[in-house]
């Protein structure tokens, strides 16, 4: 029997316990100077101008915060001209309105959506790279919109340039801006034009949970260009309490504006993110390559359609996609082959707390049924590549 190669593998660095002992016995270990210094160094390292990076406990928190943002009255000031901050469009609110979503991801993108009071607009995918199709988004996008959210599935990068002349388009139409939430949760490392994914001037969140590229236990970040969501952010984590104040009484906090969440990193989670984080290129780079690999390999394999990339792009291949005839065969006989697979998500849309969204997604029906992932990071080597391309290449 062949060893097993399993799908996702935690990748833990080998200082991590270090440091973790070390803030351990500090005496600190909720948010403190770990956390600012594990931002520091995300910030430092995505370089990019006058985007500022948030951590937050877990992905799911920095979207449930984003979408609290978003449903109230707000003023957007930017900070992305030679850093001038400007007032945009004051935001109107978007209470009990409708976010345009993919139903192709983790359920962490949309239920801090139905959580938030917001209702969901189901936009289709494109049946092969499995990300949200800018046509159908084209058609769906009325007067009433004003929030978007897309993934960039498995890290491979959304068209950006067709979906911003979409965007600018539409606010010519309809006179308001329509702010972009890209969910980078599978795309830590993917490229665009040379710009990391995320920072090419929408709204992004990344994931920092156990079996992403990079992990701090369980965490992410929102990365944003606006000054004041920044701020707020910051504030809303930590239940709306400004924690630099003077305050008369170092325990008791002075007038809290707007109640806000427990959704902070702690210490703990920093120094294991901080560790981790010092391998993203190693990691990235095994999983680039592996992915790349199984392009070359896969292409002219029978049954088996790979998915293109938009060119002057990359992706990070957190998880690699293909799609197969007859995927329920072949996921048998990897299985039988000791090498895991899976399609990973489940469409969202059929879940039973969000059946009142239910819309027509051909394209979601059609990707569902071939789609196939298998394992592409940092524990697989050549060998275990050659293997999972040889079983799938003696057919099904």
């Amino acid at each position: 029997m062949h060893k097993q190669i399993p799908l996702f593998k935690v990748f833990m660095a080998p200082e991590a316990p270090k440091r973790v002992k070390s803030v351990l016995q500090s005496g600190f270990i909720g948010e403190g100077p770990e956390v600012k210094r594990f931002e520091s160094e995300l910030s430092n390292y995505f370089n990019i101008k006058n985007y500022e990076i948030s951590t937050t406990n877990s992905a799911t928190s920095a979207e449930h915060l984003l979408y609290h943002y978003f449903k109230k009255d707000r003023v957007l000031v930017e900070n992305i001209f030679e850093g001038v901050a400007f007032v945009t469009n004051p935001w109107k609110s978007m209470e009990g309105g409708a976010v345009l979503t993919t139903s192709l991801t983790c359920t962490a993108t949309n239920f801090p959506i139905i959580n938030n009071g917001l209702k969901i607009k189901w936009v289709d995918v494109d049946p092969i790279t499995c990300n949200m199709c800018l046509d159908d988004l084209q058609r769906k996008i009325d007067k009433d919109t004003r929030l978007i959210t897309l993934v960039h599935w498995g890290g491979t990068p959304i068209d950006l340039d067709k979906l911003e002349t979409i965007i600018e388009n539409a606010e010519k139409k309809y006179g308001h801006k329509i702010i972009v939430i890209e969910d980078c949760a599978h795309a830590m490392g993917s490229t665009y034009k040379g710009t990391p994914v995320g920072f090419t001037g929408n709204i992004s969140t990344f994931s920092l949970q156990a079996i992403k590229h990079i992990t701090s236990i369980d965490g992410g970040f929102i990365a944003s260009p606006y000054a004041s969501l920044n701020r707020d952010v910051r504030l809303l984590r930590w239940y709306g309490i400004n924690r630099d104040d003077n305050r008369k009484d170092f325990r008791c906090e002075a007038d809290v504006k707007e109640a806000g969440f427990k959704f902070h990193m702690n210490d703990v989670s920093a120094a294991v993110g901080s560790s981790n984080f010092k391998y993203i290129d190693k990691i990235v780079g095994v999983n680039k390559d592996n992915g790349e690999f199984y392009n070359e390999r896969l292409k002219d394999i029978p049954g088996i359609t790979t998915i293109p990339l938009i060119p002057n792009t990359s992706s990070a291949y957190w998880i690699y996609t293909f799609h197969a005839e007859d995927r329920d065969g072949l996921m048998k006989k990897l299985f039988e082959n000791n090498v895991y697979c899976s399609r990973v998500h489940e469409r969202n849309d059929k879940h039973s707390c969000l059946s009142e969204f239910q819309s027509e997604l051909p394209n979601v029906d059609a990707a569902v049924k071939s789609m196939l992932c298998i394992p592409v990071g940092h524990w697989v080597d050549n060998e275990d590549r050659e293997r999972i391309v040889d079983t799938i290449a003696q057919g099904w």
